[in-house]
């Protein structure tokens, strides 16, 4: 079972609750992809809020729990480690590792042993850094 379950559990419940949040016009033009895009035009009809019929804005409500904040979905807080004196700060019933994008192969390796070793949760291990 999960770390976190019930805090993952009251995210999951308030993001059912969120409109999906697509860009204004992709339903009506082929080009426009669906992702999020801010209306910013002087006379947009979402930026003005006169939008009847038509999906919301993102806005500060619509955010998750704050006690839920930087979770990985399997529990874990989401840490970024550069070298082992970051490693030692962190707790493994609590915290999971995320390497740096910065950190070599060859402090991967010592970097993975050591999280191996002390059971740490590892979010971007690399298979190569691992099995050589």
């Amino acid at each position: 079972m999960p770390i976190n379950q019930d805090k993952l559990a009251k995210r999951q419940e308030v993001k059912g609750n969120k409109p999906d949040f697509v860009r204004p016009e992709s339903w009506r033009y082929v080009r426009l992809q669906t992702n999020w895009r801010k209306p910013k035009g002087i006379d947009h009809h979402q930026r003005k809020q006169k939008s009847r019929g038509r999906p919301g804005l993102v806005k500060i409500g619509y955010g998750g729990p704050r006690d839920a904040k930087g979770l990985h979905p399997s529990g874990f807080t989401d840490n970024l480690v550069f070298n082992m004196s970051d490693l030692e700060k962190l707790d493994p019933k609590k915290d999971g590792v995320r390497f740096g994008h910065s950190v070599g192969t060859k402090k991967r390796k010592e970097i993975v042993a050591k999280a191996v070793e002390k059971k740490f949760k590892i979010f971007n291990a690399r298979v190569n850094a691992i099995g050589s």
